[in-house]
């Protein structure tokens, strides 16, 4: 049985953003990711969410094909995003992954396409399409060098190139504060159409929500349940704490409403207009966080929600502390380094 996922428009030329995804980050077993795919494009999923430094698109992609070529969906019938790795950034390695990432998935063009991080950097070790970068800092084999000669703004010319094409039918950007948004709009021939940031409970971005909603554009959540596969991926670094599932208001709302507090904290944010990638390979957990459309939160519980107090950014990228575009002012670049979405 499916479930009919709302979405929101994006874009200038018709299209629409789902509310709810799969997340893929963390998802480097092939077999779990199938089986993971499978399951929520039959429960209904219609956003995938990837990137190339997941080192997973190649999977995706073939899941995607075999679903396309039984005529179970169409290519029209999925909104496929993945991102550009941060060390792409520079305007010719930039096109090249472009090229490749779109042969990878096979496909003649994707939905979004998102400028991962404003900070270009190296990574010191050789990626083969095994290992991700991922894979690399969780064995503790990655070192990064920052590229501070190289400006977003010249890279953002790139995705506008290829959005003219046809290849990317909407390009957007990761983990950039408003002011790096600001420069990239005043600055663009054709502007980001969405801007996918950590937003959660202890960190709900209402100012960036705002900011997004006036330039026009869709606003994507990740770590929308507090990711707590960041503490296995790298439970040696010295990550904020934070837990929002296990939050008071939280649990007490999904006794409530008979739900869990992943589907809780998922409906908060599609009723805010916000669209969620939760990520998860589980095939039970995949279809929990599709079962929210059945229910919804009143306007005094999303008060309660709103109003919590507890403020924590988790993922501080601190791996680009000192980078010349490092994006977040408000963390502390003195503790121990921790990684990123």
């Amino acid at each position: 049985m499916t479930s009919a996922v709302p979405s929101i428009p994006i874009g200038k030329e018709g299209a629409r953003l789902p509310l709810i995804g799969l997340g893929t980050w963390l998802s480097l077993d092939e077999g779990e990711l199938r089986a993971a795919l499978k399951v929520a494009l039959d429960a209904g999923y219609r956003l995938i969410d990837t990137a190339a430094l997941y080192g997973n698109e190649l999977v995706i992609g073939d899941v995607l094909h075999e679903y396309f070529k039984s005529g179970k969906l169409t290519r029209e019938e999925v909104f496929v995003t993945t991102k550009l790795p941060y060390s792409c950034m520079e305007p010719k390695a930039a096109e090249e992954s472009i090229k490749k990432q779109l042969a990878t998935l096979c496909f003649d063009y994707v939905d979004l396409f998102i400028l991962h991080h404003p900070c270009a950097m190296q990574h010191n070790e050789q990626v083969s399409k095994r290992r991700s970068v991922y894979y690399l800092q969780l064995t503790g084999a990655a070192e990064f060098t920052h590229q501070n000669e190289i400006d977003y703004l010249d890279t953002w010319k790139v995705l506008e190139k290829y959005c003219k094409s046809g290849q990317l039918k909407a390009i957007g950007l990761s983990n950039f504060n408003a002011k790096q948004v600001a420069r990239v709009c005043a600055n663009a021939e054709i502007k980001p159409s969405d801007l996918q940031v950590e937003l959660h409970i202890y960190w709900p971005q209402h100012e960036l929500q705002q900011f997004c909603s006036k330039q026009g554009m869709t606003l994507t959540s990740f770590a929308s349940l507090g990711s707590p596969g960041r503490l296995t991926f790298r439970p040696d670094d010295d990550w904020p704490v934070g837990n929002p599932m296990e939050d008071t208001i939280v649990v007490e709302l999904s006794k409530k409403y008979n739900k869990t507090p992943a589907q809780i904290l998922l409906r908060h944010l599609i009723q805010r207009g916000i669209s969620v990638i939760p990520k998860s390979t589980n095939p039970s957990r995949v279809l929990q966080n599709i079962d929210i459309f059945n229910f919804e939160i009143s306007a005094e519980d999303q008060q309660k929600l709103l109003d919590v107090k507890s403020r924590v950014r988790l993922f501080e990228m601190r791996v680009c502390g000192g980078h010349a575009h490092y994006p977040f002012e408000d963390v502390d670049l003195t503790k121990k380094g921790d990684s990123e979405d």
